[in-house]
């Protein structure tokens, strides 16, 4: 089908909204898997305008959601060293381990700084050469890139005292698990534009065709979720399961080569462990061998730390796209923003999130 450029074009996405419910003729469900693209479809409503029974789950779409308790335990345990200068994003700071998270270790004295780059973390390590600089390396194969090149910048550089703290995962394992569970009801899936527009979509081709199941790779305005969503049901009905690509302006099919070149060169596959989805294999990134040195967990020794998820959130059935936010029972009231259970209530791009803030008075309207 052809996708229209003009993506904030009001008109085209009415158009789109029409030719999707006059081409839906069963039931469909649809997993966005980007946490950008979830905030966008309960902001603007989209869900809203969709036809009965054409439904959208929202899936594993935010690499803070599914950082796992033990690796934020981890971060708290060496930021709270005397000897670090621990560095994150901001978004990582609120997320709750099982005693409290990093602004927690920040207000008992431990040096905790946001930084907006990597390489934010690599000056620090020039300036303070008689501190231990470790950066928080999360997020989705969109980020591993910058890790990536900080990792080999350091080693390049002779930085003895900088290491990564590496939470990195990759997202067409996660739509594996997601299609290979007993409880999956997902039948079409919006691949997220911004891991595609690195890494290409080659990786979806044996997805869709083991599982029958349409990919599209779709962008973040609502009309590029509209289009998403138009392409995936015109697959659906028509029987096919193809990956399509409508975020054409931003993905290529091979993505970025000098960027995939950086991930190969720093990072190897590993099994990684996804807050309430549990092991996948072969589903993140770590540090190669010979850069080893780098990698926190053995630095500071904490490697072997295990603890377990909180009973009560539920969470882990939103991220696979079984619950939806509003059934969860401490929804509103035991979880919100400041007093947050999972990450998915805390993260700025989680489900529950988005939920909270522009879903909240329609449930307490039905409560």
């Amino acid at each position: 089908m052809r996708f229209v450029d003009e993506y904030r074009d009001p008109d085209a996405a009415r158009r789109t909204a029409e030719a999707i419910r006059r081409d839906t003729t069963r039931a469909w469900t649809l997993m966005e898997v980007c946490g950008g693209q979830t905030h966008a479809i309960v902001r603007f409503g989209i869900d809203e305008l969709l036809p009965p029974g054409l439904s959208l789950v929202h899936g594993p779409g935010c690499p803070v959601c599914v950082t796992p308790v033990e690796l934020l335990d981890k971060a708290q345990l060496i930021a709270a060293r005397p000897e670090v200068i621990f560095c994150s994003f901001g978004d990582m700071l609120r997320v709750p381990g099982s005693h409290g998270d990093l602004f927690a270790v920040r207000a008992r004295g431990g040096d905790v700084r946001v930084v907006y780059s990597p390489l934010d973390a690599l000056a620090l390590a020039r300036q303070h050469p008689d501190r231990q600089i470790v950066f928080f390396a999360v997020g989705f194969e969109t980020t591993a890139p910058a890790n990536a090149l900080a990792a080999l910048t350091a080693r390049r550089r002779g930085l003895r005292n900088f290491s990564l703290l590496v939470s990195q995962v990759c997202v067409p394992p996660a739509i594996e698990a997601v299609l290979s569970s007993p409880a999956n009801r997902v039948q079409g899936f919006l691949a997220a534009g911004h891991v595609c527009a690195v890494m290409g979509y080659e990786e979806y081709l044996p997805l869709a065709e083991r599982y029958r199941v349409p990919i599209v790779v779709t962008g973040f305005e609502p009309l590029d979720i509209l289009q998403g969503i138009h392409a995936t049901v015109r697959q659906l009905e028509a029987g096919r399961h193809e990956v399509e690509n409508a975020y054409g302006r931003a993905v290529r099919r091979e993505g970025t080569p000098a960027a995939r070149a950086l991930i190969a060169e720093a990072f190897e596959v590993t099994d990684r462990a996804w807050r309430g989805i549990g092991v996948i294999p072969e589903s993140g990134y770590r540090l190669h061998p010979e850069l080893a040195d780098l990698d926190a967990e053995r630095r500071f020794d904490v490697g072997a730390l295990v603890v377990a998820e909180p009973a009560e959130c539920l969470s882990g059935l939103v991220l696979q796209g079984v619950k939806k936010p509003l059934e969860c029972p401490a929804f509103g009231t035991r979880c919100t923003p400041d007093t947050p259970l999972g990450a998915t209530m805390v993260s700025a791009e989680g489900a529950c999130a988005a939920y909270y803030r522009y879903r909240r008075r329609t449930s307490e309207g039905a409560a």
